[in-house]
């Protein structure tokens, strides 16, 4: 955090150089991203996704429902994060007020659904959306952490833990090496 001064040269508030992030070009593009794949998930899903779906064998149709239904549970929470942070960047919320229980969005680190040599096995579209939210969800939580617990605890709470997307390489390693 940096501190400003006044025109008289006394200090001020301190500046949080992560709540400017959340109001920053940076925000505004990974806003655009998170949208553009809630929608684009949808698309895929009701479109092309749905007739991939029903050509699947009965085990791998299974996987392809859990999958897409974890990859609609993960882009929910992603979307709420989003349009709340963006409404505080409007000026339409207070960051307290959204960091209250009555707006604070809940995310949760949700992995694939699906184990890896089942993973391969669905359509390529679906693992690339699945993915994509895997990678955009991290850096999500990360974000808010940053916001709302402070520096300390993203440090503390991110640092012993893989990303989830890193997880899932190393099982899909360990998948084809056997």
């Amino acid at each position: 955090m940096g501190r400003v001064s006044d025109n008289r040269g006394e200090q001020s508030q301190p500046v949080s150089f992560v709540e400017k992030l959340a109001g920053s070009e940076a925000f505004g593009a990974m806003f655009k991203e998170g949208m553009g794949l809630v929608e684009e998930a949808a698309a895929y899903l009701d479109g092309d996704g749905r007739d991939e779906a029903k050509a699947l064998p009965r085990t791998e149709a299974l996987a392809y429902a859990a999958e897409s239904m974890r990859l609609t549970t993960r882009l929910m929470q992603v979307a709420s994060w989003l349009l709340l942070q963006r409404a505080v960047n409007q000026g339409e919320l207070t960051r307290t007020q959204a960091a209250s229980d009555r707006h604070r969005v809940k995310l949760q680190h949700q992995e694939l659904a699906s184990a890896p040599d089942m993973f391969q096995r669905l359509p390529q579209r679906l693992r690339e959306l699945a993915l994509h939210s895997l990678r955009l969800q991290a850096r999500i939580i990360h974000l808010d952490q940053l916001i709302y617990a402070g520096p300390e605890a993203a440090t503390a709470q991110s640092a012993p833990t893989a990303s989830p997307v890193q997880e899932q390489l190393a099982r899909l390693r360990d998948a084809f090496t056997q």
